[in-house]
């Protein structure tokens, strides 16, 4: 594809996005970029949370891991959205009845500062990480696609595309992210149907042959419940799946400031149930895009690449394909790799304004402002430093062990917050840092032991026995800490 038309197509989404970012964030203010004021529409951020839930990794990787996975993935999403129906009923509530700008305060003012901190630094890393491992990967592919041919070194392109994304999320904050959430889930759903309606036509497929080659395909499997040693089993999917949601949307800054946007707790809660089952239908249209990519491949005899995630790009800029069909492919990426990354900006700044700095009980308006400005620009920089690092040292291992620590990471989050919510104990304050240290160290250790010695092959549960492993250890450190009555009332 000519790096022409690539930046033609960027150029005009990032024009839009610039158009929609200088409307909303008209008279804003420091509420406005944390909380976005708590007035967005519960329907409108329903719609906004599909494509806040899809990086540039899902649009790329999801349609490729078809070839060897099929629909197992399906099971997971099963999952999520019982998980978003536990958010609802139970974190929402517990949010907006302590009226908190950052999740996280929860647990300072559950159990104390150090527990407050830890969460806020265990968020920080592993947003940080995979925020830029997600962007990386983008940066990867316009690399390839414009700035190599145009001889412009990697480390302009990631400066280039991470000022981009400073530049339009610097005022609105988290009001311009739902609205720009809304004009990425519209152009990822628009992208992934015109990608089937086009690899069909290709095809000379009618809908209805289509229908039947995907159905009939043997990627098209969605449940495995044959091996309960394999990660692809369907209750170790299912359940992963229900906490994976809780941990990565619920307890996730990035995901729950959209929802602490809505007006009050009930709207909140509709806007996180209808999100959820929103996702499942998306992800589908994901895995049937797949299954016809794979497909495609034997009829046009294109080589399977030795990744599965070049596999979706690999056949949309290919030479039997239409030009558009490249162009779409290019609108979704850039659509979820902005968004994602711009999120994750703001939801940084946020956290570690809020919590580390403990700015706002410290500082006026004006002193505030000008504090998150520049820890938004600080969080721009880091996130360029880490994606330039990841290019020099990459290679799938390194990508793969970013994405293990994320899962680690999450862990001891969710575990904090579970014994806080199920538990009427305190803990010892000072031993939280450790414990959330021990618990994925003890973890690895466990998950090493299992595949050695029973060949059994550790899935995404391993955030569960990071989360049990993690109450655990705060109820031991609970032994040695006073019991206090003031736990009662602060633990519902």
């Amino acid at each position: 594809m000519s790096p022409t038309i690539v930046i033609i197509t960027v150029a005009a989404y990032f024009g839009l996005l610039m158009a929609i970012s200088a409307i909303a964030s008209r008279g804003s203010d420091n509420a406005t970029f944390f909380t976005g004021n708590r007035k967005a529409p519960w329907a409108v951020v329903a719609f906004a949370m599909i494509g806040a839930s899809i990086s540039g990794v899902t649009f790329i990787s999801v349609p490729g891991m078809v070839a060897a996975k099929g629909h197992a993935y399906l099971q997971m999403v099963l999952g999520f959205i019982v998980g978003y129906v536990v958010i609802a009923l139970v974190l929402v509530p517990v949010f907006y009845k302590r009226n908190l700008v950052s999740i996280y305060g929860y647990l300072g003012q559950r159990f104390g500062r150090q527990s407050y901190r830890s969460g806020a630094w265990i968020f920080f890393i592993s947003k940080m990480l995979g925020a830029s491992v997600r962007f990386f990967v983008v940066c990867a592919v316009l690399q390839l696609l414009v700035f190599r041919p145009l001889g412009i070194p990697f480390e302009v392109n990631v400066l280039l595309t991470v000022a981009l994304i400073w530049l339009y999320t610097v005022n609105g904050g988290v009001k311009t992210l739902i609205w720009t959430d809304m004009l990425k889930s519209a152009c990822l759903i628009g992208a992934v149907g015109l990608c089937i309606f086009f690899v069909a036509d290709n095809m000379h497929l009618s809908f209805g042959e289509m229908v039947n080659a995907v159905r009939f395909h043997e990627s098209s499997r969605i449940f495995f419940f044959d091996d309960p040693m394999s990660g692809s089993y369907f209750w170790k999917q299912f359940l992963a799946g229900v906490f994976m949601a809780i941990a990565t949307n619920g307890l996730d800054q990035d995901m729950m400031q959209r929802h602490l946007a809505c007006r009050d707790s009930v709207a909140s809660r509709k806007n996180m149930i209808l999100s959820g089952v929103m996702q499942f239908f998306v992800i589908g249209l994901f895995l049937i895009l797949g299954t016809l990519v794979v497909i495609y491949t034997g009829y046009a005899g294109i080589e399977m690449p030795a990744k599965s995630d070049e596999l979706f790009g690999l056949v949309a800029t290919h030479s039997s394909m239409p030009v558009a069909v490249g162009i779409i492919f290019i609108v979704g990426l850039i659509a979820a790799a902005y968004s994602a990354a711009g999120s994750a900006l703001t939801s940084l700044t946020t956290s570690f304004t809020v919590d580390i700095l403990d700015a706002p009980s410290r500082q006026g308006e004006k002193d505030l402002q000008r504090t998150r400005k520049v820890i938004h620009l600080l969080m721009s920089l880091i996130m360029a430093a880490v994606i330039i690092a990841f290019y020099h040292m990459s290679d799938s291992d390194a990508i793969s062990a970013v994405y293990t620590l994320a899962s680690y990471t999450y862990g001891p989050i969710l575990g904090l917050f579970a014994f806080g919510l199920l538990s009427k104990r305190g803990v010892r304050d000072s031993a939280v840092p450790f414990v959330c240290i021990a618990a994925p160290a003890a973890a690895w250790l466990i998950q090493a032991g299992l595949n050695r010695y029973l060949s059994y092959e550790t899935g995404f549960e391993l955030l569960i026995l990071n989360a049990v492993l993690t109450m655990l250890g705060l109820r031991l450190s609970g032994l040695f800490s006073v019991k206090s009555s003031d736990y009662v009332t602060k633990s519902i």
